[in-house]
């Protein structure tokens, strides 16, 4: 497995740690430029819980702005090396092996990107304190669904009903491919 070549250079040194660590989930190139995009909107601190070999947290720093800042954690400390090496000469990302709740006090932040079950499996109420007001939450990993309430495998979609209708946030279901969507939280 090898990266497409139009991908941004930091992104291709991600896919080939990601290769030799024999890990074989991390963020779509859908996802990923997504991300980029996103964070190309943001300024001070961004940050990703789950980081896994880094390939999410390199779209993330494809896009960062001058004087963007992003902090991610990864709960294996194995992937977490791996993708530290990719950052270890970047300062403006900061890789932890950690559990994401030590991340808690280096927020709010402006972008948070959730890729690990925990918390994104808790809801809003997780997350609504870690992000600044106008910042923006992108979880991912759904299945595109454009019945109502949200349906996945047979059962209602518990945890993207609550985003999609929490009062805190103003979110949208975004189809980034045709077996993959995410959503897209901004906080009010």
């Amino acid at each position: 497995m090898s990266a497409p070549p139009d991908l941004p250079e930091v992104v291709q040194r991600a896919f080939d740690v990601s290769r030799r660590s024999g890990y074989v989930s991390f963020c779509r190139n859908e996802t990923g430029r997504l991300l980029a995009a996103l964070a190309a909107t943001r300024t001070g601190t961004l940050a990703e819980f789950g980081t896994g070999t880094g390939v999410g947290t390199a779209w993330l720093r494809s896009g960062v702005r001058e004087g963007g800042h992003i902090v991610t954690a990864e709960l294996d400390p194995r992937l977490a090396k791996a993708a530290a090496r990719i950052f270890g000469d970047d300062d403006r990302v900061e890789v932890l092996a950690a559990d994401w709740s030590t991340l808690r006090d280096k927020g709010p932040f402006s972008l948070l990107f959730l890729d690990a079950r925990e918390p994104k499996d808790s809801g809003a109420d997780t997350i609504v304190d870690l992000v600044e007001p106008g910042g923006i939450v992108v979880l991912d990993d759904f299945t595109p669904c454009s019945s109502w309430p949200p349906v996945y495998e047979g059962r209602v979609d518990v945890l993207r009903e609550q985003w999609l209708t929490d009062e805190r946030f103003t979110t949208v279901e975004v189809m980034v491919a045709p077996d993959a969507s995410v959503l897209i939280a901004a906080k009010r």
